[in-house]
């Protein structure tokens, strides 16, 4: 499948969650459903379109090589996978029922049952196969230190001379001979064995031609029950029940689409490492070109918000402090005399609290004198 091909599939299933999300919080909030079955029915629907929109959003991301889009594909991925489960949950809550029946809706859908089939993500794995390489590494190191884990030691093969060799060969071949010519002596026996008790019970050699049907018989019986064997199987792979002979066998199409997969896994991680370092590239030629006029923009920034303020409030006022955001307070979309007013108001309920605390301290002071 070429990049296209994926950048359509997502495309598509885009537009899917577009339309399952409008109906799914319309403009006008629909009434609670009252009826059990009919909010099973919507559920259940919304669950299989759900499903749907899952695989191929797993599909394409797997396949995706640009990594701009494989992250904006991961999150919609995220999001409908949550969106599954809470669906998940909601049906076993209504139908109290871990099984759920999709056959009227899978017959309206015009869907198979394998589209009911949850794939494991496969970015699971991928995404962890660094880590659950160094578990096997680390496992091993330490069965190695425990001597659990048995250290196979290669045997030396002892390199045999030419002679050894030719005398090796003829004592098989002398056996093997020996094999065919003890067998061939048995056959021979029990053919005379079998002639002389026919002479015994005064046996009569078959006619011809009442031997001819008999022969006929059985090979007639014999190819009838091949033929019917293979109308059964033939008839058993069409039903689905028994799979085909070259089932096992790769196809040379399945070769090329696993090696068009690999092909594109390297060439995801390749785009993904250029991409970081893309990003440190150009944060570091930003830093080095940019970063002084960015110092100096932000300094006059800065004095330019004290002038202002002195101009609306009189004085100059104090740098906010870190928990009041620091320069970030500067930099806000503010103006001059809003700024300064929360300051104020800051300034106002730190004085606030102030009092409190003295008020409650001279209390308690005039207590203390009270009980003395």
């Amino acid at each position: 499948m070429s990049h296209t091909f994926y950048n359509k599939m997502w495309g598509e299933a885009q537009q899917a969650l577009c339309h399952l999300l409008q109906q799914e919080m319309p403009d006008v909030p629909p009434k609670p459903e009252k009826d059990r079955m009919a909010a099973a029915q919507l559920l259940s629907t919304l669950y299989i379109r759900y499903l749907q929109i899952f695989r191929s959003l797993e599909l394409a991301y797997d396949q995706m090589t640009h990594p701009q889009k494989r992250r904006v594909v991961r999150l919609v991925l995220d999001g409908v996978m949550g969106r599954i489960l809470e669906l998940k949950n909601e049906l076993v809550e209504l139908e109290i029922s871990e099984f759920h029946y999709f056959d009227d809706i899978l017959q309206d859908l015009k869907m198979g049952p394998e589209c009911l089939e949850i794939p494991i993500p496969k970015y699971f794995i991928k995404e962890k196969l660094k880590v659950l390489k160094e578990r096997e590494r680390i496992l091993s190191e330490i069965l190695q230190r425990t001597g659990t884990q048995e250290s196979e030691t290669a045997k030396a093969v002892k390199q045999m001379s030419l002679d050894e060799a030719v005398r090796v060969i003829q004592v098989s071949e002398r056996a093997r001979q020996g094999r065919l010519r003890a067998k061939f002596m048995t056959e021979i026996y029990l053919e005379e064995k079998r002639e002389r008790l026919a002479k015994l019970h005064g046996e009569k050699a078959l006619d011809p031609e009442v031997a001819a049907p008999l022969i006929q018989k059985v090979w007639q019986g014999y190819i009838q029950r091949k033929r019917t064997k293979q109308h059964r199987e033939t008839e058993m792979i069409f039903l689905g029940m028994m799979p085909p002979p070259n089932f096992s066998k790769v196809s040379m199409a399945e070769v090329l689409a696993r090696k068009t997969e690999s092909l594109r896994c390297q060439l995801q991680e390749q785009h993904e490492a250029e991409y970081q370092h893309s990003l440190t590239h150009i944060k570091d030629s930003i830093r080095e070109t940019e970063s002084l006029d960015m110092k100096e923009t932000l300094q006059d920034q800065i004095r330019q918000w004290f002038i202002e303020c002195r101009h609306a409030t009189g004085k100059f006022p104090d740098f906010p402090d870190e928990d009041d955001g620091g320069s970030n307070v500067i930099f806000a979309q503010k103006t001059p005399e809003q700024v300064a007013a929360e300051l104020a108001a800051k300034e106002e309920a730190k004085e606030k609290k102030k009092k409190e605390k003295g008020k409650k301290e001279k209390q308690k002071k005039k207590k203390k004198k009270k009980k003395k």
